[in-house]
């Protein structure tokens, strides 16, 4: 044993284990500061993986279609690839905020679907295909949208083309709203008066609408904007009018009885929504008040798109409440409907497709005479 001044081996057993403590530790700091280094490496990596995207360009130095007013910066460069448009949906240009916002909603809107899906039998539940349909024809809309904000800037053709295919979205999804609101919210005093015409009309004025954008369009370079966006305007707010018919009549019925209904309160800040969309989609504003400041950020048509998405939302949680709680209603109002109706949307998207592809050609035609 060890004296008082001796070395005793039981005091220091503990140095061994200290010194290979000290050494794991060594060793994983050492690997910390190599992942670190890694890591730095990374957007250099990404950078080498993706081709150099061309810088955007002001709105002298593209065709007068790609101009939007007050829009002074942040345009891509025309007559590129294919696979540079697709990746500019990572680049900042003036079209990327409203590219986003709607990509970024139709995959919610494939999540709300999925999750329905397990609770809701789309196949075999006749009364569930209108819900089908109106969460289809919200995919399509934003799907189409996004398409046209992002491949739209490879050149006039493209511009009209995508656009057009937007405007087809557009009709779809106006369709399938005017189809859940009549199915699902209406009242049964309001149905007595519409039932007969509701939806044949929705799906004329549908068209008309998706015709009214797609020859404003072809014609905007012959007529000043205000008058471009009349024929957009007038003909989608003929078919809105009617299309929230149904829900408005819900909702000061609700409000006269005083009922205390979850849905109401949903389908009324749908239509707040809307307007405040409404509203930014007429007007440029904020940009008209600060031309090139909102280039990238903050301009009216990302802001109608925000407001638009909310709008879809709070729709679609709307018709999910309607869906379940009003079953004994819309069943005994509609029978067999939910065919009839499906017919209709395919009818509607056919005749919405065709307009398009028949201005599509006036286009390239009018191209080619501007070329000779």
């Amino acid at each position: 044993m060890g004296g008082r001044w001796g070395w005793d081996p039981r005091e220091h057993c503990c140095i061994p284990f200290l010194f290979n403590m000290a050494t794991v530790v060594m060793e994983q700091i050492g690997r910390l500061f190599i992942n670190a280094q890694q890591l730095r490496q990374i957007p250099r990596m990404l950078e080498s993986a993706f081709p150099t995207l061309p810088c955007t360009v002001k709105a002298a130095d593209v065709p007068w279609v790609f101009r939007e007013p007050h829009i002074l910066a942040g345009y891509r460069p025309p007559d590129q690839g294919w696979r540079y448009y697709c990746l500019t949906l990572f680049q900042r240009h003036n079209e990327a905020i409203n590219v986003w916002t709607h990509l970024v909603a139709a995959l919610v809107i494939l999540v709300k679907f999925r999750q329905l899906a397990e609770t809701v039998d789309f196949l075999r539940d006749p009364h569930a295909q209108p819900l089908f349909i109106v969460l289809l024809s919200a995919f399509t809309y934003l799907s189409c949208s996004a398409l046209a904000h992002l491949l739209s800037a490879k050149s006039e053709l493209s511009h009209y083309s995508f656009f057009f295919l937007d405007y087809v979205g557009v009709a779809v999804y106006q369709y399938g709203s005017a189809l859940a609101h009549f199915y699902y919210a209406i009242e049964e005093e309001w149905h007595a008066r519409v039932r007969g015409v509701f939806l044949p009309a929705a799906a004329g004025l549908a068209w008309l609408s998706c015709a009214g954008c797609c020859y404003g369009k072809y014609i905007s370079q012959r007529l000043p904007k205000f008058v471009h966006k009349l024929f957009q305007v007038v003909p989608s707010g003929l078919a809105y009018c009617l299309d929230i018919s149904p829900v408005l009549h819900r909702i000061c019925s609700c409000h006269a009885r005083g009922c205390d209904d979850p849905a109401v309160d949903y389908h009324s800040y749908q239509v707040l929504f809307f307007l405040v969309s409404a509203y930014f989609f007429a007007y440029p504003h904020p940009e008209r008040w600060f031309p090139g400041r909102c280039d990238f950020l903050g301009q009216g048509h990302q802001i109608f798109h925000v407001f638009l998405v909310l709008c879809t939302l709070m729709q679609i949680e709307a018709v999910r409440l309607d869906y379940g709680a009003r079953r004994a209603l819309y069943e005994r109002l509609h029978g067999d409907l939910a065919h009839d109706s499906v017919a209709l949307f395919v009818f509607t998207a056919c005749c919405s497709a065709l307009t398009a592809f028949y201005m599509r050609k006036r286009v390239r035609a009018m191209l080619r005479e501007k070329e000779e």
